[in-house]
């Protein structure tokens, strides 16, 4: 296991069902699990490096222990767990013409009480370092949809860091865990360049101004 602290973040390298029994509960879960879709076999993604996560999905039991872990739970593409009935979906619609080949929107269950939630994409194209990669808009727009504003966000599956990046841009605490060294080293490299980002604009650097008089 590898340990790298960058800023507000806390990262580890290993297996989340080995990590997370060592965490205690944070106020916010947000996360996307392996699906076992293959979705790096999909001709649109196949830049991308076929891993044995993409074919196989979490069991329930380290579902359940994700769940346990936070007061306010966000669980994209919870449609393929069992998972107790929710009061609220949270929908991301991708804004794509009916024949494209991959899923036009994608669903999070949450146990947080609230109606149905859409969020409608406005960046059409971003760069993808992993091929189920999500806009930070989209994770910044979970983090908002959470009603105690959570200061401390745990995702399991950090994959490129994206929801790392979104809560250190909103300057809340985070943690990931990451098995893919590969996506573990990118991850690192975004999160520190949000917080150095982050930084620069929270340093304000006055220049003293010297008044003079002329007798």
């Amino acid at each position: 296991m590898r340990i790298e602290t960058i800023g507000n973040a806390t990262l580890y390298l290993g297996d989340c069902a080995d990590i997370l029994p060592m965490l205690g509960k944070v106020d916010a879960v947000i996360t996307d699990p392996p699906y076992g879709i293959g979705i790096a076999a999909n001709p649109i993604r196949q830049k991308h490096e076929k891993l044995d996560w993409d074919s196989s999905a979490p069991k329930n039991e380290l579902i359940d222990l994700i769940v346990s872990l936070g007061d306010e739970v966000i669980l994209w593409g919870g449609n393929y767990f069992n998972l107790p009935p929710s009061q609220c979906f949270l929908i991301w619609d991708k804004v794509q013409p009916q024949d494209f080949s991959l899923a036009m929107c994608e669903m999070a269950w949450t146990n947080i009480k609230k109606p149905a939630k859409m969020h409608r994409q406005s960046v059409l194209s971003y760069e993808k370092n992993h091929p189920t990669q999500k806009p930070i808009e989209l994770m910044k727009w979970c983090i908002d949809q959470c009603k105690n504003a959570p200061q401390t966000i745990l995702d399991p599956f950090m994959g490129s860091g994206t929801t790392g990046v979104a809560a250190v841009q909103m300057g809340r605490q985070f943690i990931g865990i990451e098995r893919e060294e590969s996506y573990f080293d990118i991850a690192c490299r975004r999160i520190e360049d949000a917080q150095r980002m982050g930084d620069m604009f929270a340093t304000e650097i006055i220049k003293p101004v010297q008044v003079g008089l002329d007798l």
